[in-house]
């Protein structure tokens, strides 16, 4: 994971630390709740607004994210809720044979 991350500072030139939780967050959630092994696409745009988009896409439609209200104890679950915490939107987007969940962060 830490090559993903690495990765997306490399590609936006600047350490985006937001931006690098969100793609190991949901690359992370691909491979706990669809597998490990699971091929991904990873898309990080900066768009003209200084927004960044934050694409994944995984071949599993069925398994949708869930943003889980967990208590201090639980080992899990907070995933979504640091995503939604950073982000500006998040959202899923459902086909027939793939689902991408995406995430917009605001101007570092």
């Amino acid at each position: 994971m830490a090559e993903l991350r690495d990765a997306v500072r490399a590609h936006l030139g600047e350490p985006c630390p937001e931006v690098r939780l969100c793609v190991s967050g949901l690359v992370g959630n691909v491979i706990r709740h669809v597998g490990d092994g699971t091929p991904v696409r990873v898309r990080v745009e900066r768009g003209a607004d200084g927004r960044t988009r934050v694409e994944v896409t995984d071949p599993d439609p069925r398994v949708l994210p869930v943003l889980l209200d967990a208590a201090p104890d639980d080992e899990s679950g907070r995933g979504l809720m640091l995503l939604d915490a950073v982000t500006l939107r998040w959202g899923v987007v459902q086909g027939s044979a793939s689902k991408t969940v995406w995430c917009e962060v605001g101007e570092a």
